[in-house]
C-alpha cells in the first residue's frame, strides 16, 4: 500500500494497514477543545482502548508540527489535552497548519479526509457538526456536512449535536445524498439526548449489517456515510432541561459575540458548567460507547472485502 508522502502514520498503525487489518480513526478536536483537563486524556485513551479490546487498531488523527499524523503515541495525546491555544482545524484550515508548522485538532471533516489519504474507511467521534439555529440568516453550517457528501468514511457518532438545528441538518444530509442510519434505532439519536423526534431513513440491528450497506453505498459511488447510535438512557440528558440550558448558553455567546468556530466549543462548554457536569458526563460516555461500536463495523467490513 502506497501512503501520500505528507502523512506521517504510527509504526502500529501503518503495520495493520499495510497488512489488512482493520483500524479505526478517531479525531483530535474533542481532546483539544471538546472536553476539559483532564477528562479529554482519559476519554481519549479509553476511546483507544475500547478499540483495542475488540481487536482493532485506533488511530487518533492530528496535525503535529505541520504534518498531519495518523495515529498519535500517548505524548502527542497528551500534548494535545494539555496545551492551550491548539489550532482547530477544519479541512480548509490543514494546509495553515502545514505550511506554518503548527499543531492542529481535526474536526470530523478534516478527520474524516485525512483517514481517508491513509485508507481508513471508519471513523468515531462524539456528535457531527451540521446546522446551527437560525443559520439560515448566517450560513453557520458545519464543513462537517459537505465533507460527508464527498469522502467516502463511515462516521459513528450519536447524531448531531444537540445545540444544532436537527430537523435542517437532516434535511440537508438527504440533499446531500448522506445515508443516516440508525442503529439499532428508528428515531435520530440526539446527542446528550437518547433521540429526536425525527425517524431516520433507515436502520440497522448489528455491525455485519451496517458494513454491508456501506459497503453498498460505496459501489454506487456515494460518499461518506452515517451510523448513529443513541447514549444509554442512564446518562441521557432531559429534553426540557437540556433546552433550558441550551438556551442559556446561545444567549451568552450572542452577547459576547461568539462567532464561526468558536461557537462549538463555547456553547459546549458552557452546557456543561449550567448542567452541573452532566453532559460532561454523557458526553464522555457516548464518545467511547462509538469507539466500541466502530470498532465491530470495522471488522465486519473487514471480514466482508
Amino acid at each position: 500500500m502506497v501512503f501520500p508522502d505528507w502523512l506521517a502514520i504510527h509504526p502500529t498503525v501503518r503495520t495493520a494497514l499495510e497488512t489488512g487489518r482493520p483500524v479505526v480513526a478517531l479525531e483530535s478536536t474533542l481532546i483539544s477543545h471538546g472536553l476539559p483537563w483532564p477528562t479529554n486524556l482519559a476519554t481519549a485513551m479509553e476511546s483507544e482502548d475500547a478499540i483495542r479490546a475488540a481487536g482493532v487498531t485506533p488511530a487518533t488523527i492530528a496535525v503535529w508540527n505541520g504534518v498531519p499524523t495518523i495515529g498519535l503515541f500517548e505524548h502527542q495525546l497528551r500534548e494535545f489535552a494539555t496545551t492551550a491555544g491548539i489550532l482547530k482545524a477544519s479541512r480548509r484550515d490543514l494546509p495553515t497548519a502545514m505550511a506554518k508548522g503548527l499543531h492542529a485538532a481535526t474536526t470530523v471533516a478534516a478527520t474524516m479526509f485525512l483517514a481517508r489519504q491513509a485508507g481508513i474507511s471508519i471513523f468515531a467521534t462524539g456528535g457531527i457538526g451540521g446546522a446551527h439555529r437560525d443559520s439560515g440568516q448566517d450560513f453557520d453550517i458545519s464543513a462537517d456536512l459537505v465533507e460527508l457528501a464527498r469522502t467516502p468514511v463511515l462516521v459513528v457518532c450519536a447524531g448531531a449535536k444537540s445545540i444544532l438545528d436537527l430537523p435542517r441538518t437532516l434535511e440537508i444530509l438527504e440533499t446531500l445524498s448522506v445515508p443516516v442510519v440508525g442503529y439499532q434505532t428508528d428515531l435520530l439519536p440526539g446527542f446528550y439526548l437518547s433521540n429526536v423526534n425525527l425517524p431516520v431513513p433507515a436502520r440497522v440491528d448489528d455491525p455485519a449489517m451496517a458494513a454491508r450497506l456501506f459497503m453498498a453505498h460505496r459501489k454506487l459511488g456515494g460518499g461518506g456515510a452515517v451510523l448513529a447510535q443513541s447514549l444509554p438512557t442512564e446518562v441521557a440528558i432531559d429534553g426540557d432541561e437540556f433546552q433550558g440550558w441550551c438556551e442559556i448558553a446561545e444567549r451568552e455567546a450572542t452577547e459576547k459575540q461568539v462567532t464561526g468556530a468558536s461557537v462549538t466549543p463555547f456553547l459546549l462548554k458552557r452546557i456543561a458548567e449550567l448542567s452541573a457536569g452532566k453532559t460532561l458526563r454523557a458526553n464522555q460516555a457516548l464518545i467511547v460507547a462509538n469507539a466500541r461500536l466502530a470498532a465491530l463495523v470495522a471488522t465486519a467490513l473487514s471480514e466482508s472485502e
